[in-house]
């Protein structure tokens, strides 16, 4: 709506790094809606200044910047066009609750602009979190032909976040917002280490320093609906009035990082894409099937027959297994001290890991060490019982899985690249199917599909799709405020 700052810097900069090629344009719209604002709200005195917002917006990256008028988006006036009506789930909540039609109105413009002008791609910020996730509904629930991309919530060096009302600040208002913003930060990390947060002290406190606290609120994130205390991923909101100045702010409450799990069998191409996936979204890759492969070249090494119990308690205790990252952000495997990185991946390992991994000795160790690097989140782990087993809270999971038969020729080109001989086909695709078998049916811990998780068939996909997929998949679940590289 004009009053251009640093945030819609970044919601242009997002825009001009998401161009595949010169024929797509990013184009800035400029409209201050009448519909979103309240009979007594600031709309005749809302920030306008087009010339400087013209001039940053180009010196942003802006190839386009659109000012339509109101006959433009409400030909004939605001009460001769169709209006939507935004959900009341949605809207009954937080800044809803006081400001009655302020969301139908932001519903109704983006509808217009959008059939107006037809983009490709729809960039939001994550700073008003509501209207977010009502306007994600509505495209949801209108099928509407537009992907939506977020920025996370862009904040000045006081910790307030960038908002074109912020100009309407004096000196001391702006030291009062701070501490409301400082105080839902160290909620944040509060909540992070085992406190929850005191809504009845935050809101003495700004009561205090001459804020009117509008509200102050936990709510599940997606659903916004009340929360009494605080869960993980939940959502802190307020909403303040500093003179006649009504400003927002959020913090995420998490007591954990976020963690990704991906199942699925042999062959899917979890270790790839999984790769792939956390260097592009800051989190640490965990390859729990390299763990099981490790301690299966152990007891090759050893002779140890893995259903000998007493003998494999043995090596489980003094097993010494380290996951180590370069500076390259590959990782090594050792097993007492030796890097085995590569000799796990030899085809006598892969003949037996799934009867390693069926071990009840093997699994509980495992799962246990896999568990504490969990702990504090921040990762994303592949296997075959992420979901299921070693981390069942996870904020997403994804069921990787391919035919038999592309598992087959994956492989095959995986041996032929390591210098390996590689058997026929149609060996190989026996021995997939077999191993799917003993995986799917072992009594500890066997594959199968979380019940929440979501199922990807990469048959057709390249990696760069299988990424994609999952990085969309994670987007919808996770905010990018707490992704780890935001």
């Amino acid at each position: 709506m004009g009053g251009l700052h640093k945030g819609h810097q970044e919601l242009i900069n997002k825009a001009q790094n998401l161009k595949k090629n010169q024929s797509s344009s990013v184009i800035v719209s400029i409209f201050v809606n009448p519909l979103q604002f309240g009979p007594k709200e600031d709309f005749t005195t809302y920030p306008r200044e087009l010339e400087k917002d013209i001039l940053y917006a180009k010196e942003c990256g802006a190839e386009a910047i659109w000012i339509p008028s109101s006959e433009d988006i409400y030909p004939g006036g605001i009460n001769s066009n169709f209006q939507v009506k935004a959900p009341y789930c949605l809207t009954s909540k937080l800044c809803g609750a006081k400001r009655k039609g302020h969301f139908d109105g932001v519903a109704t413009v983006i509808m217009r602009l959008l059939s107006l002008l037809k983009p490709n791609v729809l960039i939001l910020g994550e700073k008003d979190w509501q209207q977010f996730i009502i306007l994600r509904q509505l495209i949801k629930d209108f099928n509407i032909s537009v992907k939506i991309e977020t920025v996370a919530t862009l904040k000045e060096r006081d910790g307030v976040p960038y908002s074109s009302r912020n100009r309407y600040l004096n000196g001391s208002d702006r030291k009062k917002i701070a501490i409301l913003s400082k105080s839902l930060t160290q909620s944040g990390n509060d909540f992070f280490n085992g406190k929850q947060p005191n809504l009845s002290q935050i809101k003495s406190k700004l009561s205090n320093i001459g804020l009117h606290v509008e509200y102050l609120e936990i709510v599940e994130p997606y659903s916004l609906k009340s929360l009494n205390e605080g869960k993980q991923l939940s959502l802190l909101a307020a909403a303040v009035h500093c003179g006649n100045t009504r400003l927002i702010d959020h913090t995420f409450l998490m007591n954990r990082n976020p963690i990704v799990a991906i199942d699925g069998p042999a062959g899917a191409g979890k270790s790839t894409v999984t790769k792939s996936f956390a260097e592009k979204t800051g989190l640490i890759y965990l390859d729990t099937g390299a763990m099981y492969r490790a301690v299966t070249w152990l007891i090759q090494q050893e002779k140890i027959d893995p259903t000998n119990t007493t003998a494999l308690s043995t090596v489980l205790e003094n097993l010494d297994l380290e996951i180590k990252q370069t500076l390259s952000a590959e990782q090594r495997i050792y097993v007492n001290k030796k890097d085995v990185t590569e000799s796990i991946r030899n085809p006598e390992v892969t003949s037996l890991v799934s009867i390693v991994a069926a071990q009840k000795l093997v699994r509980e160790a495992l799962t246990k060490q896999q568990r504490s690097i969990g702990s504090k989140g921040g990762l994303v782990a592949e296997g075959r019982d992420i979901g299921t087993s070693v981390f069942p809270d996870a904020e997403l999971k994804i069921f990787l899985t391919a035919t038999s038969l592309e598992r087959a020729k994956r492989r095959a080109n995986d041996l032929k690249s390591r210098g390996y001989d590689a058997p026929e086909i149609d060996i190989l695709e026996k021995e997939i199917k077999d191993r799917d078998e003993k995986d799917s049916t072992r009594k500890i811990s066997p594959l199968i599909k979380a019940q929440d998780a979501i199922e990807i068939v990469t048959d057709g996909m390249n990696i760069e799709e299988v990424v994609q997929a999952l990085i969309d998949l994670f987007r919808d679940k996770v905010p990018k405020e707490v992704w780890p590289n935001s």
